[in-house]
């Protein structure tokens, strides 16, 4: 039932905007009952990079029962823990490093920025100070963020060769079956000189990345991959070597440099991956 409610919905074109409308009024009561409640740990703490808001404890979410096996037995770094969310702005630590990492390494002052499924906070920093194309495959879902994001299939980008100076995409590449087609294409249309961010969950245990690549099993994606639409886990080795067998040059950022960003309550042992030309 829930199904063909769905297929309706989306044929008379308003399931996208339903559910945009519903998340984001999920989103917005979250957003009061954390200002609300973490007033009191107003202070001395973590102060988030987006926001400026400083607490001495961020809000935490981990793992739910049908993932916590994935993540915990694989030691997949994905986010969760103590201090994932700013209490004001309701930044996530993984939007968060990656500001940090922009500000402190990388010139934006109008760039040519392709983003891929735009994070709210993130998004309206960089389309401040630069050009920026946002996109996804579903880019219904974005609208509220960016109301001129356009579709796009990492696998067959749309753009041409060398047309960004850098390009995001946070938690992208573990969605994709075809992840080296999509690596090959962001590898294309980024410029000679630019750089792309390009982070997934991934495990330092795993010597080997786990994946079904046409896996269409929420409940078994779940179970494997700790995400009910992701197709695999990478194994960080394995992800850097197939960046580079894409045509990339991977620097790694180490848990040990990031930790000058641990402020703005970034997650622990995180790396980021920057990738060249």
């Amino acid at each position: 039932m829930k199904a063909i409610l769905k297929k309706i919905l989306q044929q008379l074109a308003i399931y996208h905007p339903l559910q945009t409308f519903y998340r984001g009024c999920i989103a917005a009561a979250n957003n009061h009952y954390y200002k609300l409640i973490y007033s009191k740990y107003k202070g001395k703490g973590f102060t988030c990079n987006f926001c400026h808001a400083t607490y001495q404890q961020f809000v935490p979410e981990y793992p739910y029962p049908a993932i916590v096996d994935a993540i915990n037995t694989n030691q997949v770094i994905a986010g969760y823990g103590s201090n994932v969310y700013c209490p004001n702005c309701m930044s996530k630590n993984r939007e968060r490093l990656v500001l940090a990492v922009i500000e402190n390494t990388l010139t934006i002052h109008n760039k040519k920025i392709l983003h891929f499924s735009p994070e709210k906070n993130l998004y309206n920093y960089l389309s401040s100070k630069a050009n920026v194309t946002s996109v996804d495959i579903v880019p219904g879902f974005y609208k509220k963020i960016d109301n001129d994001i356009s579709y796009a299939d990492a696998t067959n980008l749309q753009f041409k060769t060398g047309s960004f100076d850098i390009i995001i995409a946070n938690h992208i590449l573990e969605h994709i079956p075809d992840d080296i087609a999509a690596m090959k294409e962001i590898c294309r249309v980024l410029q000679p000189t630019g750089v792309a961010i390009l982070q997934v969950p991934y495990s330092e245990k795993l010597t080997t990345t786990i994946e079904e690549q046409h896996i269409n099993n929420p409940a078994k994606q779940e179970q494997l991959f700790g995400q009910k639409d992701h197709v695999r886990i990478y194994a960080l080795t394995d992800y850097v070597n197939r960046l580079i067998k894409s045509g990339f040059t991977v620097t790694v950022l180490s848990p040990t440099i990031l930790a000058q960003y641990a402020i703005h309550a970034i997650q622990p042992n995180e790396s980021v991956i920057l990738c060249y030309k």
